[in-house]
């Protein structure tokens, strides 16, 4: 793992959000995409060396809409950046950690990226990402 790539973190209203971080950080996003086989429009804001990705669902069954009903808004997940994914999902699964993702999938923000399953990692929901190339 290389650095904290971002932090994710789940909300019900995205525009409202955005005005509650431009106001926190000082600064406007730089970049909002939609994420369909995510169910999920994203911003994204730098701060400093760091990322925070702000998750807002698109549809019902989106895993973000599924999270905000069970746990309310808040941090959804913690991003690391690695160099090759796939020999990360190896490392960890010889480890014996579960993946909700086996294989790499476009995330966004042009990454790759997989999944650990939170029962795996104390109740935190680890994402992956590697530049796609």
């Amino acid at each position: 793992m290389n650095k904290i790539e971002h932090i994710g973190i789940a909300v019900k209203d995205l525009a409202l959000s955005n005005t509650i971080f431009e106001d926190i950080l000082g600064t406007p996003s730089y970049k909002t995409e939609i994420v369909e086989s995510e169910g999920v429009s994203t911003t994204f804001f730098q701060v400093g060396p760091n990322k925070i990705e702000l998750l807002e669902a698109t549809r019902e069954d989106s895993p973000i809409a599924k999270f905000i009903e069970k746990r309310g808004e808040g941090i959804h997940h913690i991003a690391f950046a690695v160099d090759n994914i796939e020999q990360e999902i190896e490392r960890l699964q010889s480890k014996g950690y579960r993946l909700i993702n086996e294989v790499p999938k476009k995330g966004a923000d042009k990454k790759r990226i997989a999944f650990l399953h939170p029962k795996s990692s104390n109740g935190v929901l680890i994402e992956l990402c590697q530049d796609e190339q």
